[in-house]
């Protein structure tokens, strides 16, 4: 499986990016989010791939960054959910707006996303929420610091949103509890992605 790509930028659209690397022009699809990202055609442009393999086509899908990445294998990991509808869902929402709404349950913003229905928008929040609560959950967990992460409070919200991006209970807790808890859940879990790539 290819794992990124990092080459001349030799097309771009809304839609696909072509990436050529050793003579061979690679075509991804991408979100809209990733296409704002991308630099002018003729410079070097990195993306993360995800490769589907179908009976009748092979797909290659390219994500500006690996939360984006992320967000896209969750989603299309739900019955019902394509890579279509994925790539629909982070050109209309970021990764951060995806894992929000599924923490506050606040399916309706899934059906900004063209091809996204009342029920699938509820099939999706469900599903990534039981995947979360499948974690070992993070509330009432007590860090190295003394810190508490309470089951009711912003900072919860903003830890089940990280996990829905992919990082752990424990490393997501860690990271909110050192943050003013009072912010909005956005800004919590906009902060923290600054300090866990950081980190990486």
């Amino acid at each position: 499986m290819l794992y990124s790509l990092k080459g001349e930028l030799i097309h771009a659209d809304p839609r696909t990016a072509v990436i050529c690397c050793g003579g061979v022009g690679f075509r991804c699809q991408i979100t809209m989010n990733t296409a704002r990202q991308l630099p002018g055609i003729g410079n070097e442009v990195m993306l993360y791939t995800m490769m589907n393999v179908r009976e009748d086509a092979i797909e290659l899908f390219g994500f500006a960054d690996k939360n984006e990445m992320t967000c896209f294998k969750q989603l299309t990991s739900i019955s019902g959910v394509g890579p279509k509808v994925g790539l629909s869902i982070l050109s209309e929402l970021s990764p951060e707006r995806v894992a929000l709404a599924v923490a506050s349950g606040d399916y309706k913003m899934l059906t900004k996303a063209a091809g996204v229905g009342p029920k699938l928008a509820q099939r999706i929040a469900l599903e990534l929420k039981d995947k979360v609560g499948a974690t070992p959950t993070a509330a009432g967990v007590t860090l190295p610091a003394g810190a508490v992460v309470s089951a009711s409070s912003n900072a919860s919200q903003a830890v089940d949103a990280l996990t829905v991006l992919g990082f752990t209970a424990g490393e997501a807790s860690a990271v909110v509890a050192k943050l003013d808890s009072a912010l909005p859940v956005e800004t919590l879990v906009r902060e923290s992605l600054k300090q866990l790539a950081r980190r990486g």
